[in-house]
């Protein structure tokens, strides 16, 4: 069998050099992967997101980049990518399909991670729920409840809920309220909380406590007892003030009223003489 030495040596050249240039663009590629996905890790860090994000992230992006590079090195083999990539599309979308919840998750997450409505040790009442936040994860956060139970809650629904941040800011309000009987001195007993407001050191002098009458309800004279306090004291001096104002409310005199009604009985004249 005769063997055309010159064709074969064009076809093992024309090869050789498309095989070269696949390898090249493969180590190349796949070193650029390594790079980019590690200074991804060093500026997430820097940032201070969670490990876990950056973590997964970092893999995230490497594994996407090597891909692209096997892809670019088969087009310079020569080999159709169209259907390669037509399958790695197909693959994609049904992997998606079944994980759509922990997509959605893990969607929720980042956002959480990137927006910070609130960070670890921050008290936050979303998803139903009131709770100290203790760790947050790429697909769930976990809370400690009051009662010191563990609560883990999917990041999808604290997204799509009202977020409220109880203790983000440094000062909050203390909002009270007051009721006295019609019959008592409210001048008094605006004094008397006044007063109280002074004597605990806990309570800001700026902005001033807020003291008024607020509303006259079927049974009481309502007034409201809105001093401002540092975030760190907020239950403390809520619990002393309503234990100091029943006190000296009692003190005073001034009583407060419980709902109460008054009840009228109609007896029938013919059925009070059947009776009689």
């Amino acid at each position: 069998m005769d063997i055309n030495v010159d064709a074969l040596w064009s076809w093992v050249s024309a090869y050789a050099l498309n095989i070269i240039g696949a390898l090249l663009i493969f180590i190349v590629g796949k070193w650029l992967a390594r790079r980019i996905s590690n200074l991804l890790s060093k500026l997430l860090e820097k940032n201070n997101f969670d490990l876990a994000l950056v973590s997964f992230l970092t893999h995230l992006t490497y594994y996407a980049l090597v891909v692209l590079v096997v892809v670019a090195a088969a087009g310079r083999l020569g080999i159709n990518t169209t259907s390669f990539l037509t399958v790695i599309g197909a693959a994609g979308l049904a992997v998606g399909l079944a994980l759509k919840d922990s997509l959605s998750n893990f969607a929720a997450g980042v956002m959480i991670v990137l927006f910070r409505p609130f960070t670890i040790g921050d008290v936050v009442s979303t998803a139903g729920i009131t709770a100290k936040v203790e760790k947050i994860t790429i697909f769930n956060t976990h809370f400690c409840s009051p009662d010191n139970q563990l609560i883990i809650v999917p990041n999808n629904k604290i997204i799509a809920d009202i977020i409220t941040n109880i203790n983000v800011k440094d000062t909050r309000r203390v909002d009270l309220t007051v009721g006295i009987s019609y019959s008592d001195d409210m001048a008094e007993t605006k004094e008397i909380l006044a007063r109280l407001a002074k004597e605990d050191s806990r309570i800001l002098a700026d902005p001033a406590p807020f003291i008024a009458v607020a509303e006259l309800a079927d049974s009481s004279v309502n007034l409201v007892f809105r001093p401002w306090v540092k975030t760190a004291d907020y239950w403390d001096v809520r619990f002393d003030l309503t234990e100091k104002i029943k006190n000296r409310l009692d003190e005073a005199g001034i009583s407060i009223p419980f709902p109460q009604q008054d009840v009228h009985l109609f007896v029938e004249k013919e059925k009070a003489a059947q009776v009689m």
